[in-house]
């Protein structure tokens, strides 16, 4: 029986997805050669990459609008540079918002180029709350958020509103629910957690703000390569790319982000609820800012810690140990997870109240 996998990422997929990557893996259209061994130049990758740009950019509603959809080499952390070297210039200033480990790190890089404000920050509080009131200056070349955090648990509800660019970090919520993408200009993902493998990055970007730092940008890093490339300046991660196409066709045949949103806000109240509900455990997140990808909670126990674990462990559940900055136990519910998986877990929980 194959585990209920709450990893944070690389992360659970859906089986026909495993399925059809593993059969490209051994002969990919039917030309007797496998995926991991094709030109990226050949017909049929060339249309693997031209249908993955063109759906991202349908799932998130933004056809037609201004965007350029690419998948990268370097997951997220890459993009933490390609972002100040693509849009902020020299003497020029980035607003950050600071609400957790990869917020933290992405401001880091960015100070490499120019001046950055943290617009608020929530490390008072171990990250554990999404601050309300941010303070961003007008003249600030953007403003970087980051919806979702898995170390800690919480997400973005509510969008600041800006007059800047807005870009944001969604490696671990894309395509998990609905919003207006068009408010956001630069969108990032990691694929390793919502959308494919390790190993490539998916950007969306609105093309009109790019070229204005009058920056000299190394040409891996520049946006407006890519774009000109078609997403192949370079080869690409073929397998990666692939199994993200992957994901997200099932995505649009399984009813597109507003019933991936349902199911989702399903599982997660499924989980909070017996969280509240049963005195062993304690949620690490304040109620409006927790996070319906990544649910991080406590035993009010310590001690009884072996025992609970010896409990999911024998339940075939993996992956549910917290991040060693926060501790505890965390459940990963991608799009992927089914709620048979989260109910397993729920149940486990149960008997081990029974039991204490």
């Amino acid at each position: 029986m194959k585990k209920h996998n709450f990893s944070s990422g690389p992360s659970i997929l859906p089986q026909e997805v495993f399925e059809q990557a593993a059969a490209a893996v051994l002969d990919f259209n039917n030309s007797g050669l496998s995926l991991l061994e094709i030109s990226h130049r050949s017909k049929d990758f060339v249309a693997v990459m031209d249908e993955a740009r063109a759906l991202s950019l349908e799932l998130l509603g933004l056809e037609n609008k201004g965007y350029q959809a690419l998948f990268l080499h370097g997951g997220a952390s890459l993009q933490f540079a390609m972002i100040p070297y693509n849009l902020l210039g020299a003497n020029q200033k980035a607003s950050y918002l600071e609400t957790g480990t990869w917020a933290v790190a992405a401001a880091k890089e960015a100070r490499l180029f120019g001046e950055v404000e943290i617009a608020a920050s929530s490390k008072d509080a171990n990250f554990n709350y999404i601050p309300k009131e941010i303070s961003v200056s007008p003249d600030a070349s953007y403003l970087h958020l980051t919806s979702n955090n898995t170390i800690f648990g919480t997400q973005i509800q509510s969008f600041p509103e800006a007059t800047i660019p807005v870009v944001c970090d969604m490696s671990s919520d894309i395509f998990s629910r609905e919003l207006d993408f068009s408010k956001f200009d630069y969108i990032y993902a990691g694929a390793q957690k919502n959308m494919g493998p390790a190993g490539v990055a998916l950007v969306v970007v609105k093309e009109s703000i790019l070229g204005k730092t009058g920056r000299e940008i190394p040409s891996m890093l520049d946006l407006q390569k890519h774009i000109k490339g078609e997403s192949m300046y370079n080869t690409p991660p073929c397998f990666a790319v692939y199994t993200s196409l992957l994901t997200m066709r099932w995505i649009k045949n399984n009813g597109g982000l507003a019933a991936a949103e349902k199911r989702n806000r399903e599982k997660a109240a499924l989980l909070y609820a017996e969280i509240d509900r049963n005195p062993l455990f304690k949620s690490t997140v304040q109620g409006e800012d927790r996070s319906v990808m990544n649910a991080t909670f406590v035993l009010t126990d310590e001690r009884l810690q072996e025992r609970f674990d010896a409990l999911w462990k024998a339940a075939n559940i993996s992956g549910l140990t917290g991040h060693r900055s926060v501790g505890g136990y965390r459940a990963s519910m991608y799009n992927a997870m089914k709620i048979e998986s989260v109910q397993t877990l729920v149940d486990v929980m149960k008997e081990f109240e029974k039991q204490a």
